[in-house]
């Protein structure tokens, strides 16, 4: 794959998708690939979240946090791992390869990094964030009102 290749990528992903296009090409240089054998661990349930992962290419599992779940299957511009973009922690799940895949993996220093080199990117950012806890709040309203209904 090309540079432009990655940039579509990285640009159909989550969190990415309003970044301009030189953010875009810091992100795609200064990135770290790494190539996954089919039934290749990603990372482990525990391990430290030190970065978060673009697919470039295959799938990848991301198995449930409770026992009985949904396995997701994260694919070709998929974001796993996003709040690992900002703060490092835990894994609350283990991934691991369905066949051949590619990742890209953005820690936070990176990040750290193109956000304070593109503003832009950085109001872009906030706004994708404020809707999300817009939208948790909601959810969180929904279940105070069925407990309180209950």
């Amino acid at each position: 794959m090309g540079i432009e290749d990655d940039i579509a990528i990285l640009a159909a992903a989550p969190v990415f998708e309003a970044f301009g296009r030189d953010a875009l090409r810091l992100l795609t240089f200064a990135a770290e690939r790494r190539s996954l054998d089919p039934g290749e661990r990603l990372f482990a349930r525990g391990d430290p979240a030190d970065g978060g992962f673009i697919v470039l290419s295959g799938t990848i599992a991301l198995e449930p946090r409770v026992p009985g779940g949904e396995t997701i299957q994260a694919g070709r511009s998929a974001l796993i791992g996003r709040l690992a973009l900002f703060v490092r922690g835990e894994r609350p799940s283990e991934a691991t390869a369905r066949d051949a895949a590619e990742v890209m993996r953005i820690t936070p220093t990176l990040m750290r990094r193109v956000l304070e080199e593109f503003p832009d990117a950085a109001a872009a950012i906030h706004d994708a964030l404020a809707e999300d806890l817009t939208g948790l709040n909601r959810g969180f309203d929904r279940v105070r009102a069925m407990l309180d209904a209950g």
